[in-house]
């Protein structure tokens, strides 16, 4: 029995930290932005798509380019679209990214098709590996190895260099940073393109672990905004604990109660807000309140 539970204490370490991937894109755009984006899991699955498609026309080295092509598309996304929400009521930009998020989705289905499309990883990271009583995959080791990495890196991305810094500025008073001579629509621009670009890596990684199908948008956009809630807005370190939380009782529920396992993240929602509303590590945020 113990042995089982590390196990899956390991697997839900691996999927806590793909949806740590992706709350974080989601936390930036609505930080900076003030845009609720519902459309966040469909660029997740625009990365998995890109990074099959790549696979397939050049091999596993062109799968580095599937995040690049998701920031890209945000950010022509933002310029056509996006930056009309800015001074709208926060439920318009709800109703509009849900409706983008719809449209990405039949997209998908047109060029694509609609079945659950197979994409092995790679040969290298074929096996298992086995430390002590844990056995998991190589694959799924190396994605939360990468997943380590990235976070590390965006963190320290976040807090040393000057875009970084002005980010976090913009993301209290975005007007400050206007009047201080920085190009505001092209840092919101970035900022919306960087937003995808993460979830498009958070797909890429997944997309060997996930079949990778249309509606696969939907399994990676509710659990974001669950560990967003759960973190607290703004927390880089709360979004980290938080999607580790849920990564490991969502598979330890799909163990030992798999009937559950739809539900239990929320209710661990409910349950860490009854005693932190603001979330495990929320701030308060002025222009929010």
């Amino acid at each position: 029995m113990l042995d089982l539970i590390l196990s899956q204490v390991a697997n839900g370490l691996v999927l806590g930290g793909l949806y740590v991937l992706i709350a974080i894109g989601l936390s930036i755009i609505f930080g900076l932005l003030g845009i609720v984006n519902f459309a966040h899991g469909a660029f997740f699955a625009l990365g998995a798509y890109f990074a099959l498609t790549l696979y397939n026309v050049a091999g596993w080295w062109a799968v580095i380019f599937a995040p690049v092509l998701v920031g890209m598309l945000g950010m022509v996304v933002e310029r056509v679209l996006i930056h009309r929400l800015y001074d709208k009521e926060p439920l318009i930009s709800l109703i509009v990214t849900f409706a983008l998020a719809l449209m990405i989705e039949a997209t998908i289905r047109l060029i694509w098709g609609g079945i659950g499309l197979p994409f092995n990883p790679p040969p290298l990271f074929a096996g298992f590996f086995i430390w002590g009583p844990v056995l998991i995959t190589k694959y799924r080791t190396t994605v939360f190895m990468t997943t380590v990495l990235l976070l590390i890196g965006l963190w320290a991305f976040m807090r040393y260099t000057p875009f970084g810094r002005i980010l976090r500025a913009g993301s209290r008073d975005p007007e400050m940073v206007g009047l201080l001579g920085i190009n505001l629509p092209v840092l919101l621009t970035a900022v919306f393109g960087l937003g995808c670009a993460i979830a498009g890596i958070a797909g890429v990684l997944a997309a060997p672990l996930w079949t990778i199908i249309p509606s696969m948008s939907a399994g990676a956009i509710m659990p974001a905004f669950v560990v967003v809630t759960i973190g607290g807005l703004g927390s880089f370190p709360g979004a980290v604990i938080a999607g580790l939380l849920v990564g490991i009782v969502t598979t330890l529920t799909i163990q030992f109660w798999p009937e559950a396992a739809g539900a239990v993240m929320y209710v661990f929602m409910a349950l860490i807000l009854l005693v932190r509303p603001r979330g495990l590590l929320g701030e308060r945020w002025e222009r929010f309140e």
